[in-house]
């Protein structure tokens, strides 16, 4: 079963609700290369955390160290415009709980400047593990894929789609133990994460912003809707 979920995967290009109906229907698999390292649902490396999803991965490809998926963990996301009250929260927020490995999802703004100040972390992509995206963030997925943890659920040559990156979300929700949203608008990819970490029963934290302030206002909504505040930014998770 193995290899022939890498086979659906590879022939579907991670479409999950495609992979699901070749499962059901058993379709002939063809044989096939795979390129690159990744488990499966099947394998007894998965993931626990994954299978706690509606619909957890059939495949992770990886590159990097995957004893990091099973540590304690934080999440950090936010906005790709990113404000200097937002990345000076990030820096003493990673310092303080500097032993966690942070998620985030290698987005050019938060996520990179998560990535960059943690000693630990991984990256959740929306595309194959050979495909730089954002091309500004290339040396950042390179160093990580050496000396820390890059997965995805799409095979090589999958592009990103705007549809992989809500979908990718519930991986960062489910990978951590907390989730910080540092920044977001009421309407963005950080809403994604924070709605699956909820279904998840995942706490979630917000920094809160002037009531003046539209970059944040994302963050006060969701303190509003019942999300917690974020009192410190040296708060240890």
């Amino acid at each position: 079963m193995r290899n022939k979920i890498a086979a659906y995967a590879q022939k579907y290009q991670g479409d999950w609700s495609k992979i699901a109906k070749a499962i059901s229907s058993d379709e002939h698999a063809d044989s096939i290369d795979v390129n690159g390292t990744f488990v499966t649902i099947v394998d007894a490396e998965y993931p626990d955390c994954f299978r706690k999803l509606r619909f957890p991965p059939w495949i992770i490809y990886y590159e990097g160290d995957l004893s990091l998926l099973n540590q304690p963990s934080l999440a950090i996301v936010g906005s790709r415009e990113l404000c200097l009250y937002a990345s000076k929260v990030i820096e003493r927020l990673v310092g303080a709980n500097i032993e966690k490995v942070i998620v985030s999802g290698l987005a050019k703004g938060a996520d990179a400047k998560a990535h960059q100040c943690a000693k630990r972390t991984i990256g959740v992509l929306g595309c194959g593990l050979d495909v730089a995206y954002p091309k500004e963030n290339s040396l950042l997925i390179q160093y990580m894929k050496t000396h820390q943890l890059v997965i995805s659920e799409y095979p090589c040559g999958t592009l990103p789609m705007k549809h992989h990156f809500p979908w990718r979300n519930r991986l960062i929700a489910a990978l951590s133990d907390h989730v910080v949203a540092v920044q977001a608008k009421i309407k963005s990819g950080t809403s994604t994460t924070i709605m699956h970490a909820n279904e998840l029963s995942k706490p979630v934290y917000c920094v809160p912003y002037s009531i003046n302030d539209s970059q944040g206002e994302g963050c006060n909504y969701f303190i509003a809707q019942g999300a917690q505040i974020l009192l410190s930014a040296d708060e240890k998770f």
